[in-house]
């Protein structure tokens, strides 16, 4: 037993191994993932909402539904954003993996007669063609993909945008990377708890894995099984970003702080850019 869990607490042999379970998939975990988004004294797992009502605010005013009347959400989780651009004009559709989140996002936007697509499906797999004027990938979810994955994202986005639409996505910065935690941590849960819904240990171990690339692990220890997840992050500067999204078809019109429009600094933990598909 002592070798299982000192083997659990080591990081994966290679970069961006996925974790034994996916958490988008995993009945109990994503139930828990969809209450975290939805909580907004909670910005683990989503923005707080007021920052959202002023992210969508000035990504109106820069690019106006009448202009860029389609707009594709990227990874859109319960449509937090996609409700509120909705309101605000553009033609929604939504993709994100998670089928529990897209079926609460559905059943909210009925309620509320709002005309939001929704479409359930991994957005590496993308496969609209020239369909949309405008597509947002938030929260940096851009930076938990390995590179051969960010760039199958970009080409699928690339297609799935006209020519001249515009791309706004948001990454961690290497100030944020300058200020991670690495360290280790365990709680008790007897009653179950966010990892399962079974009494468990929950193992944390944070730390850097490359130059620009930090782990945080989480080993879920039950009676009967041992459970690893890993959430990667990786850190770029507006260079190293510029480099990968260019090689992808796409040329940067402006970089922000973040995706309400603040001004980049050096202390910005986050790194916005707005791109046009060339």
């Amino acid at each position: 037993m002592y070798h299982q869990l000192a083997a659990c607490l080591q990081p994966p042999a290679t970069a961006y191994a996925p974790s034994d379970v996916s958490i988008w998939t995993d009945a109990h975990i994503s139930s828990q993932m969809l209450a975290a988004h939805l909580d907004p004294s909670f910005d683990g797992a989503s923005r707080p909402h007021r920052f959202i009502d002023r992210s969508v605010a000035w990504i109106k005013e820069i690019l106006p539904p009448q202009e860029y009347r389609s707009l594709l959400d990227v990874g859109c989780g319960p449509g937090l954003y996609a409700e509120r651009f909705c309101r605000a004009g553009y033609r929604v559709t939504g993709v994100d993996f998670s089928s529990r989140s897209i079926n609460y996002a559905t059943a909210a936007a009925q309620k509320q007669r709002l005309d939001i697509r929704y479409v359930c499906q991994n957005y590496l797999q993308l496969s609209s063609r020239a369909a949309f004027d405008l597509a947002t990938l938030i929260y940096c979810d851009y930076g938990a993909l390995s590179g051969e994955d960010r760039k199958t994202v970009l080409q699928k986005i690339h297609r799935a945008l006209r020519p001249g639409g515009k791309l706004l996505l948001d990454v961690f910065s290497m100030r944020q990377y300058s200020d991670f935690t690495c360290g280790r941590s365990w709680e008790d849960h007897p009653a179950g708890g966010f990892w399962s819904p079974a009494a468990h240990l929950e193992v944390n171990s944070a730390g850097y894995f490359a130059d620009d690339l930090t782990l945080r692990q989480t080993a879920v220890i039950t009676e009967t099984e041992i459970r690893r997840f890993y959430l990667w992050d990786t850190y770029f500067t507006r260079e190293s970003l510029a480099d990968e999204v260019q090689a992808a078809g796409f040329a940067v019109c402006a970089c922000y702080g973040d995706v309400s429009g603040a001004p980049y600094r050096q202390s910005s933990p986050t790194l916005a850019v707005l791109l046009t598909r060339q």
